[in-house]
């Protein structure tokens, strides 16, 4: 079983309290608009990362990071991207990619608004974590926490805390 911290849209800026959240996570996954490259710094230095760059990301971030990240972890198959959309409105480019791909998890930020929903035409679960940073629209940072047991995702909790 492998436990992770999942979060997006942090802009630079990390919250002390979501490192305690993640404190027994085995990895951090981030889903772009880092907002720079010591952000990622901060993460790595905490646990191991997972990240792609986002809109917001300048060339230091975008050269560290892919656009698209597709990967195993554990039995299931993750595909993470920053703009991707969400079932029944995904971006066009993922759209296809995802049809082809067949991931087990699909994770993309850019809309600062948390989600989980299956998809049950393409048979695949979806999460937003949200925003955990400062910047944007949103009134509540938030974030993820799970395990991923072999191709199942479990213990599912969501982080949330009134923005600064």
């Amino acid at each position: 079983m492998t436990r992770i911290g999942l979060l997006s849209d942090t802009h630079g800026f990390i919250d002390e309290k979501i490192l305690t959240f993640f404190k027994d996570v085995d990895e951090i996954w981030h889903a772009g608009d880092i907002g720079n490259i010591e952000t990622s710094e901060t993460l790595m230095q905490f646990k191991p990362l997972k990240a792609v760059y986002g809109n917001i990301d300048d060339f230091n971030v975008r050269k560290t990071y892919p656009k698209i990240l597709d990967f195993m972890c554990e039995e299931a198959r993750i595909i993470i991207t920053h703009i991707g959309g969400y079932p029944g409105n995904y971006a066009p480019e993922m759209k296809a990619y995802l049809s082809i791909n067949k991931p087990t998890i699909f994770i993309a930020g850019h809309s600062h608004i948390l989600k989980v929903i299956y998809d049950k035409k393409l048979d695949f679960l979806h999460l937003n974590p949200g925003a955990a940073g400062n910047s944007g629209f949103h009134k509540v940072k938030t974030a993820m926490r799970f395990a991923i047991d072999k191709d199942q995702i479990k213990n599912l909790e969501i982080w949330e805390i009134a923005r600064n």
